[in-house]
């Protein structure tokens, strides 16, 4: 053997034994440590001084596609908002456990605009794409914002009605007064800027709004900048 030792899946499958492709599955999925840190590349050399060992309840499966829940903050775009995934911002998740590979290749499916806050969507996952993507007109939102102004006498009934709103007409919504300075609104095929193009027309300026909810799935207690992973009993 070199001085640069073997792959890392040669000798996983020499200590498990198991073939070389379920010596890639168990390094994939987290399995595998090196001296007592987890290591995700098959590639990694090692050497016969360095331990090598499968944690509890190793399986040889490749890891299933994860879908990801972040709480944008205000300010912050869609470039920015990817470079809050990432170990630091995680908030626990029951049944899942952190690797690498979660942060490959995740694609925003619910866009909100940059100076809004709240619920986005990230998945790696195709059939949430499909859900949230394809059929994501069929997906209620649920939305809060602060207004500021007066609003027409007909206002409140128009913004329940459908508009026409950035060229097109818009879904009904279900607007609602929580407070004299905050609206509720729910509705499907909510787009970005849509909330705040609505409120103008009826005399309402938006000075913030946060998306509390996709579908079923609610924003809840996670904080600002925060990201945790849809849980396995979840659907959108």
């Amino acid at each position: 053997m070199s001085i640069d030792g073997i792959r890392l899946a040669k000798r996983v499958a020499e200590i498990v034994p198991c073939s070389r492709g379920e010596a890639e599955r168990y390094i994939a999925g987290g399995w595998v440590t090196v001296d007592g840190a987890v290591a995700e590349d098959p590639a990694t050399r090692v050497t016969t001084a360095q331990a090598v060992a499968l944690l509890p309840g190793a399986e040889p499966v490749e890891p299933a596609p994860v879908t990801i829940l972040l709480h944008k903050p205000a300010g912050v775009d869609a470039a920015a908002a990817l470079a809050l995934i990432e170990p630091g911002t995680l908030q626990a998740t029951a049944g899942v456990r952190f690797l690498r590979r979660h942060l490959a290749r995740l694609a925003v499916v619910t866009p909100l605009e940059a100076e809004a806050s709240g619920l986005v969507v990230l998945t790696q996952d195709w059939r949430v794409t499909r859900k949230l993507v394809e059929d994501g007109a069929r997906v209620e939102q649920e939305y809060v914002a602060e207004v500021t102004g007066a609003i027409a006498d007909d206002g409140l009934a128009r913004l329940n009605g459908s508009m026409r709103v950035q060229g097109r007409a818009t879904v009904p919504l279900k607007a609602s007064w929580q407070s004299e300075a905050r609206l509720r609104l729910a509705g499907k095929d909510v787009r970005p800027g849509q909330v705040a193009a609505m409120c103008a027309e009826v005399g309402l300026a938006v000075k913030s709004l946060r998306r509390l909810r996709v579908g079923r799935v609610a924003l809840g207690p996670l904080p600002a900048g925060r990201w945790r992973y849809l849980r396995e009993t979840e659907r959108f």
